[in-house]
């Protein structure tokens, strides 16, 4: 199959909601080793953000429902449900597996573009991060740095090669906030990245681009939202007389999403 039928199979299976095909075709894509367009990197990321979302929830309820059955001590509902979690556990593992794959073997050697770059290095650091968040011990240890690693690479070429107003600048910095948040336990890390961004976006808002600004300013708000919610959990982390139960912090926090492509946003709207 040639790369063009690849790419529009891509679409079409994205529209259908097929995204594990959609998965296959931008494989097929990604092998080609050469520098994606905006569309296609996109396509990739839909794909599989789509692929591993499904199951990041799955793996959140059950794991919810486990501690719940734990702590009323049904030891034979929590011994099946330990079996399904592992069961999403390796979903997880070999989609991560897979897109990390992907990206050191074709895309980030193929990227030219600083743009090209801290996508593909952002997208990298997103996926340890996902590795993290289920795995435990030495494994999780690993996950971590490399995705600390991936999100550093992505933010040197930032700084330099992208305005502040950028959404993939803007993106990454959200996605690495909350990194600090929740795999690294750095409160004060994560909302120090997440205001420096906001900041450094705000004092040059004149200079957004009529095609990105709903894009950038979409993820101010994500990042606005997230240190909302970080700063009001940590303020009752510091006053636990007061009552906790009209809060959010047990909320997640916002993260980047892909932009579907336009024949889905088009569909979806009709």
């Amino acid at each position: 199959m040639g790369y063009e039928d690849s790419v529009y199979l891509a679409k079409l299976a994205e529209q259908a909601e097929r995204y594990e095909e959609m998965v296959e075709n931008m494989k097929q894509v990604a092998s080609e080793d050469q520098e994606l367009s905006v569309e296609e990197r996109n396509l990739l990321s839909v794909a599989y953000k789509n692929v591993i979302g499904a199951r990041r929830a799955s793996w959140r309820i059950v794991t919810s429902i486990e501690q719940k059955e734990e702590s009323k001590g049904n030891n034979s509902q929590v011994g099946l449900i330990k079996e399904y979690r592992q069961k999403i556990e390796a979903e997880l593992a070999k989609i991560c597996e897979d897109i990390l794959e992907v990206l050191d073997k074709h895309l980030i050697p193929s990227a030219k573009s600083g743009e090209s770059k801290v996508f593909y290095h952002k997208m990298k650091g997103d996926y340890h991060r996902y590795l993290a968040e289920f795995a435990i011990g030495d494994k999780r240890k690993e996950s971590a740095d490399k995705s600390l690693e991936a999100y550093k690479n992505a933010t040197e070429v930032a700084q330099t090669d992208l305005a502040p107003t950028h959404p993939i600048r803007l993106g990454l910095a959200l996605n690495f906030s909350v990194f600090y948040y929740e795999i690294m336990n750095s409160p004060d890390q994560a909302c120090h990245l997440a205001k420096q961004a906001f900041d450094d976006a705000i004092a040059e808002l004149d200079t957004l681009s009529e095609e990105s600004y709903k894009d950038s300013t979409l993820i101010m708000q994500l990042l606005r939202d997230n240190l909302t919610l970080w700063t009001s959990s940590e303020a009752e982390t510091n006053a636990p007389e007061q009552s906790t139960a009209a809060t959010a912090t047990n909320a997640e926090p916002k993260e980047d999403e892909p932009v579907p492509s336009e024949s889905t946003a088009d569909a979806t709207a009709a």
